[in-house]
């Protein structure tokens, strides 16, 4: 008898290929595919799936939930959009290994704008440990990357320096441990100190190393090399040529200060692939960009590490740099929102510009800004309107493209992809806007990504494969977060069944913890 029968649906199974009716069946954890009668097959439950798209659980290629899903378990924000798997650790910015776990608790301050700073329900040190616990404690899947910036302070410390001959063979053995215990390969988040410090020679190097053991470069680029239009990219291209490692650019979209066009930068790409480089990107489709304050802060000031930091946010010799150089990562203070506030005084801000909440504390920004910090324990957030919708639809379609929410999953005006991110793809860029067909919007979120990562029994709606499914319904799916009520849960995702177990009900989460640690070069067990 099979444990679930989903039946009457039409099967899209991942590949691309149009879909066909027939029947779901899952069997220890795995997937059946059955055509025609369905007389003699018996089930422990069957789901009535008519007029309903099955498909391959969705895959985030790009999630912020590395503490927040061990905190909060249910992760409704994403296993409500249909996300069964995501890949965690990305930016640079991951949470094992860590030596001294004084440093894993000054990374984890000085991360908590973009990862939360939660309470968790253990302690870990290795990427082996740190993976042990998600496994049936949370509601999805999680695929793990090594960030650059815990292998750097593993070996060197907080500071801004070279690298030595010495320290590089640290790190090359921190990352090969990591990749041996399950990690995906490395990512860099060249905005995030101290990760940022790496230059491109050291970041070919660990890419080598990463590169022989099958892994991926995912990667944050620098935003602030050279033109700050291609330059950053190009980067990452002469990464990937040298090392040989394939390369997967995240969040890779046309902002709107950029000082170039979009299909310059998608050009960019096709002529590294064509020229032999194994690449790719993922995207989001929303207006709205989301990461930790202190990115603005010039990154001289982090050097040293989170106390060297929090001095110079003091000092007012600092401010008062800081005041020449620092500007807004947007068009104005006025288009950067902020979010994330501990202090009980500091509720009224959520959600209200830095222009705004500067004109509140009757402060200059610069001053402004460096008294939340230091009040919040660096902890604050923000979004703000950072892609060209012109051209994003150009990006999300793009035959490169993957699906990555780059959801912050903290505060209380989070940016509405949190929330929305692949039933806004649904919705809008297949059944309203029609920039894709729906089998290519789905490939882009299961067997692509799948592919991507390694992961050998996933991603497709197949015979033996995991039973990570979603069934929804393709003319109600909608999205309808917006950035003033963002905390809204999708419409018309209807069952999301996780490893075999149905997490999300009739539209309603079950409380079944069904998630497990996938590792590379591993099946999943």
């Amino acid at each position: 008898m099979l444990d679930l029968l989903i039946r009457g649906g039409m099967i899209i199974d991942g590949t691309g290929n149009p879909g066909f009716y027939g029947a779901v069946g899952v069997e220890a954890e795995q997937v059946r595919i059955f055509r025609g009668d369905l007389a003699g097959i018996e089930a422990a439950r069957v789901i009535d799936a008519t007029r309903r798209i099955v498909c391959p659980g969705f895959i985030d290629m790009h999630a912020h939930s590395g503490l927040v899903m061990l905190a909060e378990p249910h992760h409704e924000p994403k296993v409500r959009q249909g996300v069964t798997t995501e890949l965690i650790g990305v930016d640079g910015n991951s949470y094992a290994p860590f030596k001294s776990h004084d440093d894993f608790l000054r990374f984890v301050e000085l991360n908590s704008g973009l990862d939360g700073n939660p309470p968790l329900p253990g302690r870990w040190s290795s990427v082996d440990q740190y993976l042990s616990m998600f496994t049936d404690h949370v509601a999805v899947n999680v695929a793990y990357i090594l960030g650059n910036s815990p292998i750097r302070i593993c070996a060197m410390g907080w500071d801004d320096r070279p690298v030595s001959a010495a320290e590089l063979a640290d790190m090359k053995a921190i990352l090969r441990e990591g990749m041996e215990e399950g990690a995906f390969g490395m990512s860099t988040g060249l905005d995030y100190p101290p990760g940022s410090y790496a230059d491109t020679a050291e970041l070919i190097e660990l890419s080598r190393e990463a590169m022989r053991l099958g892994g991926i470069y995912h990667t944050h680029v620098r935003y602030s090399l050279g033109d700050r239009f291609l330059d950053p990219f190009k980067e990452a291209l002469e990464i990937g040529r040298q090392s040989g490692i394939p390369i997967h650019i995240t969040h890779f979209y046309q902002r709107t200060t950029s000082a170039g066009g979009a299909e310059r930068m998608l050009g960019l790409v096709e002529d590294g692939r064509d020229a032999g480089l194994d690449v790719t990107f993922d995207s989001y489709p929303y207006q709205y960009s989301s990461t930790r304050l202190l990115i603005i802060i010039p990154q001289w000031a982090h050097n040293g590490g989170p106390e060297r930091l929090k001095d110079v946010l003091r000092s007012p010799e600092g401010r008062e740099r800081m005041r020449k150089e620092m500007g807004p990562r947007a068009a104005s203070w006025q288009d950067m929102w902020l979010t994330y506030f501990k202090r009980p005084e500091h509720h009224r801000y959520e959600g209200r510009s830095i222009a705004q909440v500067a004109e509140m504390m009757q402060k200059d920004v610069v001053d402004a800004l460096c008294d939340l910090l230091l009040a919040e324990d660096l902890q604050t957030s923000y979004i703000s309107a950072g892609a060209n919708m012109a051209t994003l639809p150009k990006f999300v379609s793009h035959p490169l493209s993957m699906v990555g929410s780059d959801a912050v999953l903290i505060g209380d005006y989070p940016s509405p992809r949190t929330y929305g991110t692949f039933p806004v793809i649904l919705a809008e860029y297949v059944r309203e806007e029609r920039f894709m067909d729906l089998p290519n919007a789905i490939r882009k979120m299961t067997s692509f990504p799948a592919q991507r990562l390694g992961l050998p029994d996933r991603g497709i709606l197949r015979h033996g494969f995991k039973a990570d499914v979603v069934v929804f319904d393709a003319e109600r799916v909608k999205a309808p977060a917006t950035r003033t009520q963002p905390k809204q849960f999708p419409i018309g995702i209807e069952y999301v069944i996780v490893n075999g177990k149905v997490v999300v009900d009739k539209g309603q989460h079950t409380g079944v913890m069904a998630g497990r640690a996938l590792r590379r070069g591993r099946a999943s067990t």
